[in-house]
């Protein structure tokens, strides 16, 4: 008797695999099912405790009255299956929201039966998306979303204002521009940083707004230590919120940039030489604390200033969770119904800021819902940039500077020169020592002087660089004010 007749395991297995699942890859080859008519894609190989396509085989077949089958049996079969996939149509997956056809995006609910929100021009609804449309894939970090009440006139969201001690209604706007940018599968939003005095709630105001994308089970975590953590606890979810931070180093902002805006880590993929793993991120980011010190000018462009201030009626936990609990169907409804207003309305694309993707959906929910949510962002912007310019002892001596430049008259000088000259007007008559980090060469001056081009051209200083034939050279001027048609200044 042949082999093959001794054990039909591997073909029976992949006979009833083939007819109950979808397979396909994705753009770094990794391989996936589907289950016929459900939209939620499991790895072929993963071992999680979220359930890989091996386990959900054999517990299919075990409930379809085909027996259990040996571990070499279905490791044939399932290695048949990965490289049957390999030649299949790429595909992506998905973690929480999604685009979909005809502009739509999804928002998925993280149910086991697979429905989810389907938001379009004209309203939304609540579907099982095709599988071909979207594919969702699940983690520990996916918690289960209430199906959202239709039809509910803007209550939920007096509701939730109701919860969260925003302390204006300028910090009211701008959460729920960042809740509807949080909606959007590939427009990056600013970081909220939810901040105020101790006892504030910050912590609490900052879950209700992730329970609100991620389910009840969504939470906040302690900063990581190193790269490598954070890039994986991003990868895994799709709202990342980091609490309570008292300092925000250099690399650590710099992390920050890039999950605001996307980025792309590439690592050796274990028990290889030469293979490696991609890890495309870019996800929404909150962030909460008192005072984080320094803040390092690219990342006061990515981040979205939210103040709270002490409640007068103080509640306890259960009180408090039960409430959001039982109105977080209705809190989603009417923030699925703002997102459709707002991406139904027509608003001019700021030209003037960074993030202009997040401007013109704050200048939409202004026309929406005249919320005041873009000259909020530009003001939250300029509040930043006198942070960044009270930590910065250099930003403070070259703006004291500038004070005595001709207005409209450009100064050109080497490096060395400008690092000369802000030197010797900090240490002034009385000679006082150079604080720490005080820039040491031209090319430190220089360097620093680019990450604070940004805020010191907010602060009216333009500064740019260029060369001559002997030498390069840096240009600051300082443009003369507006004046009006008799020609007075502004």
């Amino acid at each position: 008797m042949s082999e093959d007749e001794k054990n039909p395991g591997r073909k029976v297995i992949t006979d009833y695999a083939q007819a109950n699942f979808r397979y396909f890859r994705t753009v770094d080859g990794t391989v996936y099912a589907q289950r016929n008519g459900h939209p939620v894609a499991r790895p072929m190989r993963s071992q999680g405790t979220t359930g890989s396509h091996r386990q959900e085989l054999m517990a299919q077949m075990f409930r379809d009255g085909l027996g259990v089958f040996n571990g070499t049996a279905m490791k044939e079969a399932l290695d048949l299956i990965e490289a049957l996939a390999l030649t299949e149509d790429v595909q992506p997956v998905h973690i929480r929201v999604a685009p979909g056809f005809d502009g739509a995006t999804w928002l998925d609910l993280g149910r086991d039966d697979g429905k989810s929100v389907r938001i379009h021009p004209t309203g939304w609804d609540i579907l099982t998306p095709d599988p071909r449309e979207v594919c969702w894939r699940r983690t520990q970090l996916t918690g289960e979303l209430p199906l959202p009440v239709k039809d509910t006139d803007g209550k939920g969201i007096d509701l939730l204002m109701r919860l969260v001690n925003f302390s204006s209604a300028q910090s009211e706007g701008l959460a729920l521009a960042w809740l509807i940018g949080c909606l959007g599968p590939d427009v990056p939003v600013p970081a909220p940083f939810l901040t105020g005095p101790q006892g504030a709630g910050k912590s609490t105001a900052a879950r209700m707004l992730v329970r609100i994308i991620e389910g009840m089970s969504g939470d906040l975590r302690r900063a990581p230590k190193d790269e490598e953590n954070l890039i994986t606890a991003v990868a895994a979810g799709w709202v990342t919120a980091l609490d309570n931070l008292s300092h925000l180093g250099p690399d650590l902002s710099d992390l920050m940039c890039c999950v605001v805006t996307g980025a792309e880590n590439i690592k050796r993929a274990l028990f290889t030489d030469g293979d490696v793993v991609r890890s495309r991120y870019r996800r929404p980011l909150l962030l909460t604390g008192i005072d984080v010190g320094v803040i390092r000018p690219d990342l006061a462009e990515r981040l979205l200033p939210l103040r709270l201030e002490r409640p007068k009626i103080r509640r306890t936990e259960a009180e408090l969770w039960a409430e959001f609990a039982e109105s977080l169907p209705v809190i989603l409804g009417s923030v699925l119904d703002l997102a459709v207003s707002v991406r139904a309305a027509e608003a001019d694309i700021p030209t003037d800021l960074r993030m202009a993707d997040f401007a013109h959906l704050c200048a939409q929910l202004d026309t929406a819902r005249s919320f005041g949510a873009l000259d909020a962002y530009r003001a939250s912007l300029d509040e930043l940039n006198d942070d960044v310019i009270e930590g910065d002892l250099l930003a403070q001596t070259v703006l004291k500077h500038a004070a005595g430049l001709d207005p409209a008259t450009p100064v050109r000088m080497t490096s060395a020169e400008w690092l000369h000259a802000f030197t010797q007007l900090y240490t002034g008559d009385e000679f006082r020592p150079l604080p720490k980090g005080w820039p040491t060469t031209g090319k430190v001056l220089s360097d620093r002087l680019k990450r604070l081009q940004p805020v010191l051209a907010a602060r009216g200083l333009l500064v740019d660089w260029g060369r001559t034939r002997t030498a390069r050279y840096i240009e600051l001027t300082r443009p003369a004010p507006p004046q009006d048609e008799q020609g007075r200044a502004f």
